[in-house]
């Protein structure tokens, strides 16, 4: 399996404000999900078209009401979704492209590499969740103090188990026709990127932005985080 973009996370305020905003901007309305009982969150997933296999989705992730994480009290949740800066943007301006994450074949030597540049993209944990399917099982790299790196332009770090989610996932209609990250310190973003074998996504040097085009039942719309 070669190194790809896995999923665009959206995070929102609450699971329904995703929803919501789903259905206005892209006019869909996004599918099933679940529950991460490690980090206290929820999502609802879209699958995106496009050349990869298994495809991309769309991730829509808020912070679940009344869920206690099972992971220790002292440490973050993944996406920086306990950032106060982070949060306080989401209640004001809406859900919004906040991060990416990249699947890998072999995530201790990923982690390993950008270790080798300086970079820690954080512990490799384990990680599953229920599905009609049976379970749902995934390792992930996150940070104990939850930091997405790079104001976000440097992915997470996904390995999957004998399953992936798009597999399952209906055509949602919509389709992933470009995606690029920029950042002021191009040097360092493309080494790392480079180090994990994701050598074909575009870096630009500009303020630390996401971009992805989509085309969708309401036409080409363009995503653009403001992190």
């Amino acid at each position: 399996m070669k190194p790809a973009l896995d999923h665009l996370v959206v995070a929102a305020d609450t699971l329904a404000d995703g929803v919501a905003w789903c259905e206005a901007t892209l006019g869909v309305t996004p599918g099933p999900g679940g529950e991460h009982a490690l980090f206290g969150t929820h999502n609802r997933l879209l699958k995106l078209q496009g050349e990869t296999d298994p495809p991309a989705y769309l991730e829509i992730i808020a912070i679940q009401p009344g869920a206690t994480p099972t992971r220790a009290a002292d440490l973050k949740r993944w996406f920086d979704l306990d950032n106060p800066a982070l949060q306080e943007r989401l209640r004001d301006q809406g859900p919004q492209l906040v991060h990416w994450v990249a699947r890998v074949p072999a995530i201790e030597a990923s982690v390993q590499a950008l270790q080798g540049l300086g970079i820690e993209r954080g512990p490799v944990l384990q990680a599953s969740r229920p599905t009609p399917q049976g379970l749902l099982r995934w390792r992930i790299s996150v940070r104990d103090d939850g930091q997405r790196l790079f104001e976000g332009a440097l992915p997470t770090l996904i390995e999957w188990g004998d399953t992936h989610p798009a597999r399952a996932m209906v055509d949602s209609g919509v389709a992933l026709t470009a995606f690029e990250v920029s950042h002021p310190d191009t040097r360092a973003l493309r080494s790392a990127l480079h180090a994990i074998g994701l050598t074909d996504v575009p870096v630009t040097q500009e303020p630390p932005t996401l971009v992805a085009q989509l085309q969708t039942p309401k036409g080409r719309i363009t995503l653009a985080s403001a992190l």
